[in-house]
């Protein structure tokens, strides 16, 4: 073998042994990512996660709204990732406890009655206003001692948590999506496809509790998001007691 042809046999043999190891780094890279990403959803190879969804406030027990097909869409992309599968599950079906599956529930407490159950289960220093009745507090979030109003097309909020009610490490999360209008619940949702990455870094596979607020949905849709605060502490403690105020009366 002359000078010339055993330099090529060792110029291939180099970028053969070049091109396995990219490969293999690359292989490794993408499935240690893939492990960080299944951890933080709780989301296994072959695993099964449930997605609740709500109805359309004052509509007929299957009618979802746009948004929340929508929002439902990003979730079965993420699962879909995750090489894991769904089931669609409604509000008022999902009869079962929490930490044997991944659970994504959307809508608030109006309009999903699994999402009732765990704001007042997992985050008792949550409250919000209901009523059907027009008013300045109508779709209010209170967190802790903070009011958070609904300005409908220009600001409004919707809080992305991650629960795993203290079920030990293997216990599965609860993923809620609670927004005081539909077009929340897919900010929600985006904003987590998005960031999962950056929030599994900062809070591992620990529970959290984010205020979102959307800004301008009426021109920007669900796509501008910003994040009020971390409220995990004042929406997992008691809400504080109201100030009693009493009257003094005196005898004539």
């Amino acid at each position: 073998m002359n000078d010339d042809l055993r330099n090529i046999v060792l110029g291939v043999i180099a970028a053969g042994l070049s091109a396995a190891l990219g490969w293999a780094a690359r292989t490794y890279l993408y499935k240690r990512k893939l492990r960080r990403k299944q951890a933080f959803f709780g989301l296994p190879d072959n695993s099964e996660s449930l997605l609740v969804v709500n109805r359309e406030a004052g509509g007929p027990e299957l009618t979802v709204m746009r948004h929340d097909v929508f929002a439902l869409l990003e979730l079965a992309a993420l699962i879909k990732d995750c090489n894991a599968h769904a089931q669609v599950v409604a509000h008022d079906a999902a009869q079962q406890g929490f930490g044997e599956r991944t659970e994504f529930c959307v809508g608030g407490p109006a309009s999903n009655r699994r999402m009732t159950a765990h704001l007042a289960s997992l985050l008792p220093g949550v409250r919000i206003n209901v009523d059907a009745e027009p008013g300045p507090d109508r779709g209010a979030f209170q967190i802790g001692s903070e009011r958070y109003r609904l300005d409908p097309g220009r600001g409004e909020y919707v809080i992305l948590a991650r629960l795993t009610a203290g079920q030990g490490t293997g216990s599965r999360p609860v993923f809620l999506f609670c927004g005081q209008r539909a077009i929340t619940n897919q900010a929600a949702t985006r904003y987590l496809a998005r960031n999962h990455e950056r929030l599994s870094r900062k809070h591992g596979n620990h529970s959290f509790v984010l205020l979102l607020k959307v800004v301008n949905s009426q021109a920007y849709g669900p796509d501008v998001v910003e994040l009020v605060a971390d409220v995990t502490r004042e929406a997992q403690a008691p809400l504080p007691a109201p100030a009693v105020t009493r009257n003094s009366h005196r005898a004539s």
